[in-house]
């Protein structure tokens, strides 16, 4: 598996799939590590793990490897201040030492945010011992000075706010190609369960159904409309799936700076299974109406409740029909449309309108929903913009709002 793996360092997908298949094999792979890497993949001695070869860290090269190997030929580093004392830091340069520190190789010293930041600290430190190495330090008899063999201590501050486990997830993505200590949705594994439906459970049969999804930010598109405004594509993969989400240029506009790759984000919007004219197909996207990040602090301190989303049902836009004959088919006819009559008496009442909005908010779905304002010889009646999932919570809070009376489905 270190061989195939080798001869595959530089095609991600393939180690991907090759690490996976590891983890099958009960083979640990293990990070990059500047004592136990090698220039390729290597077996770690008397385990049954592999290391993760140094050349297939980016920005560093084979000079870089190679001088490494050379300064640890007699014996591995005892400290990060032996690395820096015996490994020529004009070899083993900043860029190759900052990508070495964000893919893990110096993990058995010090912690990745606390190295990195403390990076000019590290390289300054490097290039005097070196120096006071390659002068030979005497003193005014011309003996050699104490201050030449005592090695001074390296002093690594933390940072202020230190590094979370998702940006170094990320980091050892952009540099080693793919995820290796774990993958970041494992962080929001319990958040996104109660909070969100898979990805994988939307199908075209919930078509126009209200859904709040979530998952990690794969790549994002953007387009200018004809009308000179901007719009985006989006590809958001969670643990069941991936699926395309379309932000129209108002929701865009609203959102602008949230769509940035590997960000966790919580999407609300509607299922469609359209094509561009219309028509019932087997492509299956979101349509955005509102989203937010969701922090590794936020996913890591929530409260499981064991609650789980309730499942999409099959949209009422459309019903399947048995056509009578040989090979008849199912062909999608129109149902009767239901609305929703919700009657306020006084509609001075802004706290009620607000969180009667909040509600259509929270349960948008396909099912219109009529205000009717007024006394029973004023009535007025209003078509709202925005419909009610008529599967959800949503027409018990309507309910509970303004009284069971006052709500009729017709």
């Amino acid at each position: 598996m270190a061989a195939l793996m080798t001869s595959d360092y530089d095609d991600t997908d393939r180690l991907a799939i090759e690490i996976t298949e590891c983890k099958h094999m009960g083979i640990k792979v293990l990070p990059p590590d500047v004592n136990e890497s090698f220039l390729e993949f290597a077996v770690v001695p008397e385990t049954n793990q592999i290391r993760f070869g140094m050349l297939a860290i980016k920005n560093v090269g084979s000079g870089a490897v190679e001088e490494i190997l050379r300064a640890r030929a007699d014996s591995q580093f005892t400290s990060l201040e032996d690395f820096l004392t015996r490994v020529n830091y004009r070899v083993v340069n900043r860029k190759a030492m900052e990508s070495l520190v964000k893919a893990g190789a110096f993990d058995c010293y010090v912690d990745r945010s606390t190295l990195l930041h403390n990076l000019d600290t590290v390289l300054a430190y490097a290039n005097r011992v070196q120096k006071q190495a390659s002068s030979g330090q005497t003193d005014l008899f011309g003996n050699v000075s104490d201050a030449a063999v005592e090695r001074p201590k390296l002093e690594l501050p933390p940072p202020a706010v230190p590094t979370d486990i998702h940006e170094q997830l990320v980091w050892e993505r952009e540099l080693l190609g793919l995820y290796l200590s774990q993958h970041p949705l494992e962080l929001f594994e319990t958040f996104l369960s109660e909070q969100a439906v898979p990805l994988a459970s939307l199908k075209p049969e919930h078509d126009g159904k209200a859904v709040t999804v979530g998952g990690a930010i794969v790549e994002m598109r953007e387009i200018v409309t004809k009308n000179g405004q901007k719009m985006a594509f989006i590809k958001i993969e969670d643990q069941s799936g991936e699926i395309e989400a379309i932000l129209f240029p108002n929701a865009y506009q609203q959102t602008l700076g949230l769509w940035q790759r590997d960000r966790i984000v919580l999407i609300r919007g509607k299922v469609n299974a359209r094509d561009r004219e219309g028509k019932q197909s087997t492509d299956v996207k979101v349509m955005i109406d509102d989203a937010r990040e969701v922090t590794t602090k936020q996913a890591t301190s929530y409260q499981a409740t064991g609650h789980k989303p309730r499942a999409l049902k099959q949209s009422s836009r459309t019903k399947k029909v048995p056509m009578v004959g040989p090979g008849a088919k199912a062909v999608a006819e129109k149902t009767t449309a239901e609305r929703v009559f919700v009657r306020v008496a006084d509609s001075r009442d802004q706290t009620l309108l607000v969180t009667l909005k909040q509600i259509l908010d929270a349960f948008q779905g396909s099912t219109e929903v009529v205000l009717v304002l007024g006394d029973a010889d004023k009535r007025q009646a209003i078509k709202l913009p925005s419909g009610l999932d008529r599967d959800s919570e949503g027409l018990d809070q309507l309910r509970s709002l303004v009284g069971t009376a006052n709500v009729k489905v017709h």
